[in-house]
């Protein structure tokens, strides 16, 4: 599979925080949400895959080592809600509240 983000995968990813990283991840989860509310399962499945690959860019990034385990199991929770039988009851108030918090500390500590 060729990647979605080549800049990001040819190294940019991995001088961002966990938190920044998270927060991009969680800007293609709320893309996927937007277009499956819309319909739009074509561009809901592109923003979702392109989810899955930023979240594989941070599972191998080493200095998430600590945290792979939260990582892994988001990632397998996400494919269940998007691809599968949803048997974790996820919804996405739950993924929206996830992934903004990242981006809220992504913000505060690049203080803008």
């Amino acid at each position: 599979m060729s990647a979605l983000h080549r800049e990001l995968a040819a190294g940019r990813w991995y001088a961002l925080s966990f938190c920044e990283q998270m927060a991009n991840v969680g800007s293609e989860v709320e893309r996927t949400l937007q277009w499956n509310g819309k319909g739009n399962g074509e561009y809901a499945q592109r923003a979702f895959e392109r989810a899955l690959e930023l979240l594989d860019l941070t599972i191998v990034d080493v200095k998430n080592r600590r945290r792979l385990r939260e990582i892994v199991r988001t990632r397998e929770a996400l494919v269940d809600f998007f691809a599968f039988g949803n048997e974790y009851r996820s919804n996405e108030a739950i993924w929206r509240n996830y992934f903004q918090a990242f981006a809220y500390a992504a913000r505060l500590r690049s203080g803008k």
